[in-house]
């Protein structure tokens, strides 16, 4: 099936957190946003025909997920796009990515203890550590031509030290896909001093470069503590159906996982649109992320092309993975603040600022989104721009 990914869509009137909400965030109404990881696209047609059938039954009842075609549509897909084995039996469902790292916080850890994440971050890390009572510890990257790296030295002495290593893999907001050699030294250190590894894969299928991403789980055989969580809703965008998934080899840890929901939060029924939703794209939707793949990577060649033509001093190296592109205003002479008011107030146009993400003077634009929606956003970016200088 060939999919239209130009194609716009007026998401204005459908309470759409990017949309809808945009002055929440930016303290004004307006704006043409790239905040929020979500994508401007459709989902994949058999989604939704799979959910127009599910609405026209006309009955929603309490729901499970306990079963083969839940769990072994996400272990399929696992071993067709990410060449992983895994166990029907390691899958648990959960409403969020977010949820399933909180409730690992608590059941890995203890409150004040330590838990290691690298910075940049995706913003929600900074509060699901914190308001668990943890301690963060960031492992500051460094940047080498426009390229972040791990600073392993800084790494190994902090995991002396913490109780958990909170991985984002792929990397929110750099785009970094991490190297067999990273990973090897990572789960190295972890082992060596028996640091559980959570990692949030929630990005692992949009792949912009040759390299491939390479799950946690591969390196079962090294180390086993080691707990992968992610969900289909970046991929084919239906983050509003709720519903993602946790891939847990330790019994012990998943019995406790699911007795918490169960027991403690009451989390008995799963979301039945996303749970068919899920179950859809993996076995049936490969197509669409072949292409969304193709699409992002002309967006990213696009942002690119363009400011390296009107804004030499503006930074931009297309990412590994994700369609979040990591932009370094850091040779601009104004500060994140005046860059951010012209943006807004000027150009009216809605860009995450890096200070979100734990790094000042970069910002974070979101291209998953039909071409003329980011080349009209380009342009509000020069206007506000230009209205510094």
């Amino acid at each position: 099936m060939k999919y239209n990914f130009d194609e716009i869509h007026n998401r204005l009137g459908t309470y759409c957190t990017q949309w809808d909400f945009i002055e929440d965030r930016f303290g004004e109404k307006e704006l043409l946003p790239f905040s929020i990881s979500d994508t401007d696209f459709k989902a994949p047609e058999p989604v939704i025909e799979a959910l127009q059938s599910l609405i026209q039954k006309g009955i929603y009842g309490y729901t499970r997920w306990n079963h083969h075609d839940f769990k072994g549509s996400i272990a399929s897909f696992f071993e067709r796009r990410h060449d992983t084995k895994i166990e029907e039996d390691w899958v648990v469902y959960s409403p969020s990515v977010l949820y399933s790292i909180s409730l690992l916080i608590r059941l890995l850890t203890k409150p004040e203890d330590k838990i290691v994440v690298f910075r940049p971050m995706y913003d929600s890390f900074f509060s699901v550590i914190e308001d668990n009572n943890r301690i963060r510890i960031e492992c500051e990257m460094t940047v080498n031509k426009g390229r972040f790296e791990i600073d392993f030295e800084l790494l190994e002495k902090q995991l002396k030290e913490a109780s958990m290593f909170l991985l984002c893999s792929p990397h929110n907001p750099t785009g970094r896909i991490w190297t067999k050699e990273e990973l090897d030294r990572m789960i190295a250190l972890c082992k060596k001093y028996d640091v559980p590894v959570v990692s949030d894969e929630i990005h692992m299928d949009v792949q912009l470069r040759n390299r491939k991403h390479i799950p946690i789980l591969k390196y079962l055989n090294e180390f086993d503590s080691l707990y992968l969580v992610s969900s289909s809703s970046k991929t084919f965008n239906i983050p509003g159906l709720i519903g993602s998934y946790c891939i847990f080899p330790d019994s012990d840890i998943r019995e406790k996982f699911i007795h918490h929901t169960r027991k403690v939060d009451f989390l008995n029924s799963v979301s039945l649109p996303g749970m068919i939703a899920t179950m859809t794209a993996y076995n049936q939707c490969d197509d669409y992320i072949d292409q969304l793949n193709d699409y992002i990577k002309e967006n990213m060649k696009y942002v690119k092309e363009y400011l390296n033509l009107h804004h030499p001093q503006i930074h931009f190296e297309i990412p590994d993975a994700t369609y979040l592109a990591w932009i370094d205003i850091t040779e601009l002479p104004y500060s994140a603040r005046q860059v951010q008011d012209a943006l807004v107030k000027v150009g009216k146009v809605a860009i995450m600022q890096g200070e979100t993400y734990g790094m000042d003077k970069y910002l974070r634009l979101n291209c998953g989104c039909p071409r003329e929606k980011l080349i009209e956003g380009l342009h509000r970016f020069t206007k506000g721009i230009q209205s510094l200088e």
